[in-house]
């Protein structure tokens, strides 16, 4: 039976097919290209002598804090326990020498890592979060809210570390929260100034210009584009960072503001030459936590030069 449109001789309508719906594992694909990302940039570390030399030296200390008590007993850290004679020589007992309590110089070490590595870590990432979220706010916004955070970051370049965490430490008191804060407050300036012009180059992007004029928000433009494209500077600066973090713990805890209830490679060194060590001969008690830091510190400088020559094409074509 015809229908009344095919009687009058008129074409059927053609109904276009509904466009295909977006697909469902774009999230996925997303981090489907991460991780080829990050494929990419663990290859192309490993070809980096520097950086595994680096990288190992540090996962040596990374887990000797993380077996700490397996390695050493907590009870060698208390003077009242200590089994030695002050002063000890290294022998087969004690194999760094003692203390002036008696007290094992390599369980001293073992234990003073984790402290350091703990302090050193944790004032990287204040450090991180201060100077990243500054110096994306200042990048992207720009204007008089640009001025007014540089103007902040400047004031705090220009006052010299040392004067200021000594005055910090010496009011907030000798605790180990408060040497964690005093570093993290006082190095995010460099941080924050870095990402700030990276921000700048990045904000002016054909992609990002496109996102705002279909209508993106800021958050959305500058936690989907600004920031994937900051953090390998941010990644390749903390490790930098936390080099420089260990070091001022190791400043303050040898000139007395460090927590005298938590033994460091800091606070070891500062009993050490309170007690008279040096005049004494005694190089056991100084020599192991002073290498440790300078070992430590090394392998941090060496991971982070090799990954800002992995991130940072200036650098490559030299």
């Amino acid at each position: 039976m015809q229908t009344p449109v095919d009687r009058l001789g008129a074409e059927p309508p053609i109904i276009e097919p509904p466009p295909p719906p977006p697909p469902a594992n774009l999230r996925s694909i997303g981090w489907v290209r991460r991780r080829r990302a990050l494929g990419r940039l663990w290859a192309t570390y490993c070809r980096s002598k520097m950086g595994m030399a680096g990288l190992g030296i540090l996962l040596l200390f990374v887990a000797t804090a993380a077996l700490a008590p397996i390695l050493s007993s907590s009870d060698g850290l208390d003077a009242s326990l200590a089994s030695g004679q002050p002063l000890e020589a290294p022998s087969g007992s004690f194999p760094l020498g003692t203390d002036d309590v008696g007290r094992s110089v390599l369980t001293l070490t073992i234990w003073g890592s984790r402290i350091s590595l703990l302090v050193g870590f944790l004032a990287t990432l204040i450090s991180m979060l201060v100077g990243s979220v500054v110096g994306i706010a200042a990048g992207y916004y720009g204007g008089w809210f640009e001025k007014v955070l540089m103007r902040f970051t400047d004031w705090f370049l220009v006052i010299p570390f040392l004067p200021l965490a000594i005055v910090l430490a010496s009011i907030l008191g000798r605790s180990l929260l408060v040497i964690i804060f005093v570093i993290g407050l006082t190095s995010w300036p460099g941080t924050s100034r870095l990402v700030r012009a990276q921000t700048l180059s990045v904000k002016n992007r054909p992609y990002v210009e496109r996102a705002r004029a279909l209508g993106a928000s800021n958050w959305h433009v500058v936690t989907r584009h600004v920031l994937p494209n900051v953090f390998p500077l941010i990644f390749a600066n903390t490790i930098l960072v936390v080099a420089v973090a260990i070091l001022s713990e190791t400043t303050l805890s040898f000139l007395g503001l460090g927590d005298p209830l938590h033994v460091s490679w800091g606070t070891i060194l500062e009993f050490a030459f309170s007690a008279g060590a040096a005049s004494a001969g005694a190089w056991w008690w100084l020599v192991p936590p002073g290498l440790a830091i300078v070992l430590v510190v090394l392998a941090f400088t060496m991971c982070g030069y090799a990954l800002d020559e992995i991130l940072n094409p200036r650098i490559r074509q030299r």
